[in-house]
């Protein structure tokens, strides 16, 4: 059984994979809506357009800072003194879309806002991009952060439509929002989306169609299916969300920010880790330092990423109700609904960070949260709530709470606990439950037969969470599960996908004290994430065609029972029962044909054919460099060198598996 808590303990008191998809069930999440004006094909040299209507808009005013327009049917908009009013102060308006439809290998894309103007005014107005969270309730107090601008227009004729080029700010598939500012003190006065004829803001992306060459430009080895159509499948795919390990914890430069001072060397934070060389192995991807909340717009990114690997959504480990935990989870929720709402939170309580609190603290916080687009709730309204270690209350206590949430803040909960001990607990927990999910393992040995939990939870007519993960390697509790190179993330995939689980849970995105992460990070840059983009298609969609030749290396920068020269008095031991310890290189490689395959380990180069399609093999690991190449017919078609050296004498014990992709070399 696997202990979360002490890690996460550590980490709050520092800082106070195939076929095809199943039918999908009553109550599965509404596929997205198609936009206003869907994608209309055409030649791969002719424009293709979509015109999406705003979502939500709003004006707010300086000169009434608490009042609200959201019945308006008018957005106005002046600068610093309304010349046509008594009333002085600037007035912004705020307009939102969510754009869907547009393929991922589109190109020469470009945005148009469109908005109808219901005076003459020789006025410009300004689109700037919205960079914090706001609703149709904003008032000037509660106004969010904008950032640069996007495009401008001088000149409005009442009953025209004037254009604001916005192309700067738009990529593809997402949710956009603009701010419309002026510093002329004439005011602006537009259309709003309440106003009869359908006259409020509208974008419109035009794009032209990719040839079909883009597949083999991006980094995977195959052409990865837009948001929209991953989203029709009833299958979900999340990933578990660790709030203690953000992108950044103090906005420093990551050369010498938190993570780099306390967390990676073995006498930070005052040598509290030096027992085990240091807290942390990994650590996030790393990034300048920014203006603003910074905190936000980190979240923002990971959202992003996650949208892009594929994922649905994060399950949010929830520690605490009042702590900078409770903060964090809060910006996550915010920054879902602001990049995208179709990107879905599931709210997992952790039971064993919040074993002290009751069961009404513990419904009015998610009854908070749940006010947020980007909460998951199943298609017919229930809030999904998935508690890890749910065992750690009773299902009578369960049952309470649910009763709870459903008579003091009018919340149906469709409940999924998470169970360290799934056979033990599942009768209590089944009557209650509208699906089950467990934390799992983290070695092959114990993932060999996913598919009995699967039709168990199914027997008793429950949806199925399955747990795919990569590894387990922690320090501070003396460790570690043999992953096996990629041969755990394969079966764990291939178990959700044999045995037909509703839901998979990544497990983790970001717990980098117990080495679980998917998430882009130092070590293994977005390898994880690639290997598991190929597996969540295939789960979701089918498993597509291999267009790229894509090699990916995975190794360990150490033999495991080597002995590390800073003196650690706490070494990591392998699990019992699991996956014995092996020293190897692994080279995956996912191929368009045949190939004849070069792995040099150490000085020493061997050679062998891989087949087309998806295929492992592994060599011994030795001191040096670790590379591969592929080639056909006599020439090279893809080829790889890991950037992390093998040493038998490391500094610190390091079990983490480091990962790199010939497609993003």
């Amino acid at each position: 059984m696997i202990n979360r808590y002490r890690t996460a303990l550590a980490a709050l008191v520092t800082l106070a994979v195939l076929g095809a998809a199943p039918t999908a069930p009553a109550s599965a999440l509404t596929p997205a809506p198609a936009p206003a004006s869907a994608p209309v094909p055409a030649s791969a040299a002719t424009p293709v357009s979509a015109t999406f209507a705003a979502t939500d808009d709003v004006f707010v005013s300086q000169a009434e800072p608490a009042k609200n327009f959201a019945t308006a049917t008018w957005l106005s908009i002046c600068g610093g003194t309304c010349s046509s009013s008594s009333a002085t102060g600037q007035r912004i308006a705020l307009t939102r879309f969510k754009v869907t439809g547009i393929p991922d290998d589109a190109e020469n894309v470009k945005a148009t806002l469109e908005v109808a103007s219901t005076r003459t005014t020789d006025t410009t107005v300004t689109a700037r991009a919205v960079t914090g969270g706001w609703t149709e309730a904003a008032t000037w107090n509660t106004r969010p952060a904008l950032g640069d601008a996007a495009g401008s227009h001088t000149g409005f004729t009442s009953g025209q439509t004037a254009k604001l080029d916005v192309s700067s700010a738009v990529t593809g598939d997402g949710t956009y929002s603009f701010a419309l500012t002026q510093t002329d003190d004439t005011p602006t006065v537009l259309s709003s989306s309440r106003e009869s004829g359908d006259r409020g803001p509208r974008l419109t992306v035009s794009y032209t169609e990719g040839s079909g060459d883009e597949a083999n430009a991006g980094p995977l080895p195959f052409a990865m299916p837009g948001t929209a159509q991953l989203r029709t499948s009833a299958r979900k795919v999340f990933a578990h969300y660790f709030p203690p390990y953000p992108v950044s914890l103090d906005d420093q430069d990551p050369a010498s920010d938190y993570y780099a001072r306390n967390y990676l060397k073995p006498d930070g934070e005052s040598g509290k880790h030096s027992a085990y060389g240091g807290l942390l192995r990994d650590r996030p991807l790393g990034r300048a330092p920014l203006s603003g909340d910074w905190a936000s717009a980190d979240y923002k990114t990971e959202v992003r990423q996650a949208v892009a690997a594929g994922l649905d959504g994060f399950t949010v480990d929830i520690l605490s109700v009042t702590s900078s935990q409770w903060t964090r989870v809060r910006k996550l929720v915010a920054a879902a609904e602001a990049v995208d709402p179709g990107f879905k939170i599931v709210l997992m309580p952790d039971m064993n960070g919040l074993a002290s609190v009751d069961a009404a603290t513990l419904a009015t916080a998610l009854a908070d949260l749940a006010a947020s687009k980007s909460v998951y709730r199943l298609g017919d309204g229930r809030l999904v709530v998935a508690p890890f270690k749910a065992e750690g209350r009773t299902a009578a206590w369960w049952s309470d709470w649910m009763k709870t949430m459903e008579t003091e803040h009018g919340i149906k909960v469709a409940l999924v606990p998470c169970l360290l001990d799934f056979n033990k607990y599942r009768d209590a927990f089944g009557p209650i439950s509208y699906g089950f999910a467990n934390w799992g393992n983290r070695n092959p040995a114990a993932n060999s037969s996913l598919t009995t939990n699967i039709d168990t939870a199914h027997g008793m007519g429950r949806i199925w969470m399955q747990p795919v993960s990569v590894q387990d390697e922690r320090p501070n509790q003396g460790i570690y599960d043999e992953a096996a190179n990629t041969e755990n993330l394969r079966a764990t995939w291939k178990g959700a996908i044999d045995g037909k689980a509703e839901w998979v849970q990544l497990t983790t995105w970001n717990d980098y004290s117990e080495n679980t992460q998917f998430a882009p990070s130092r070590n293994a840059g977005w390898t994880y994430l690639d290997i598991s983009a190929y597996y969540l298609t295939c789960y979701k969609l089918g498993c597509p065609k291999i267009t790229k030749d894509v090699a990916y290396l995975t190794h360990r920068v150490q033999p495991y029972a080597a002995q590390p020269s800073y003196p650690e008095t706490k070494l990591m031991k392998p699990r019992a029962g699991g996956t014995p310890s092996r020293d190897t290189v692994e080279v995956l490689t996912m191929l368009t044909a045949a190939g004849k395959v070069s792995v040099t380990v150490g000085g020493t180069t061997q050679t062998y054919d891989a087949p087309a399609g998806v295929s492992a093999r592994t060599f011994a690991l030795k001191a040096g460099t670790v590379s591969a190449s592929v080639a056909r017919n006599g020439a090279a078609v893809t080829a790889v060198t890991s950037p992390y050296k093998v040493t038998a004498t490391p500094y610190v014990q390091d079990l983490h598996y480091r990962a790199v992709s010939s497609g993003r070399s």
